[in-house]
């Protein structure tokens, strides 16, 4: 029976030790929440899911070129897009996993039509969000692009502006921070929701379910078709990620499946 029991504990500590560990750079919310969510199916396949939690939208892509990090989840293709081309990178999206509507918000007024004339209104300062930021004030009323198709206009690009309002480009997880001290300001969902703010209430234009600014995983091109980061796809994808996200965010987060 001794032997037995030892042949099992053997046993055990070879499966714990087998295990393989894949580490995943994440925003707080949803990213980090949605892939804690995941991790028992993953730990039932034998991947010990590592989630590293960032604040910033930079290193999470630089540490994963630096092959510190095996994946990342926080940005949407265009964002993605913008960094390869700048960085001269070539980080692959491998998995559409979830939709964040952008969302103009205000701690001062509670419509659109309250906006004085002369507004000041923070904007994320990175390339795609920017423009996405602008399509979504353009979709609102506020201002007419040159180009009103392009997803990555800049303020150079705006035509008429009839409330004069007056723009601020500021890292996009600073905004939330700044929203006491402007009139208004576009938020990406995540900070938004960390900030403790409902899209759904709190907005004073949202961007609709159509949106084509998906949030993907993304890993290297010489890992993309690693097992363990195949198996997460396929997690972030599957019926307990889809169903755990509508529960748990009422429509703030919508599933891209």
């Amino acid at each position: 029976m001794n032997r037995l029991l030892v042949l099992a504990a053997a046993l055990a500590a070879f499966s714990v030790h087998a295990a393989e560990t894949l580490t995943v750079a994440a925003t707080a919310v949803p990213h980090a929440e949605i892939l804690e969510a995941v991790k028992p199916t993953l730990a039932a396949q034998g991947i010990d899911l590592k989630i590293r939690v960032f604040a910033d939208y930079v290193q999470p892509n630089v540490q994963v070129v630096e092959k510190r990090i095996d994946a990342n989840y926080f940005q949407t293709k265009q964002y993605l897009d913008e960094f390869n081309r700048n960085r001269g990178t070539h980080l692959v999206a491998i998995e559409s996993v979830h939709v964040e509507p952008l969302g103009l918000y205000s701690r001062k007024v509670k419509s659109l039509a309250e906006l004085a004339d002369g507004a000041n209104v923070a904007l994320p300062n990175d390339p795609s969000n920017t423009g996405r930021a602008l399509l979504l004030l353009q979709a609102a009323g506020l201002v007419t692009l040159k180009d009103p198709a392009n997803p990555v206009s800049t303020l150079k690009d705006v035509a008429a502006n009839p409330k004069n309002l007056k723009f601020r480009e500021l890292e996009a997880a600073t905004l939330p921070r700044v929203l006491g001290q402007v009139d208004a300001a576009v938020i990406n969902t995540n900070y938004a929701l960390d900030a403790k703010l409902d899209p759904s209430k709190d907005a004073l234009a949202i961007e609709d379910s159509k949106t084509p600014y998906v949030n993907v995983l993304v890993a290297r091109e010489d890992n993309q078709n690693a097992p363990a980061v195949r198996k997460l796809a396929e997690a972030l994808h599957g019926a307990e990620a889809k169903a755990f996200i509508e529960k748990k965010y009422h429509g703030a987060v919508l599933p891209a499946f």
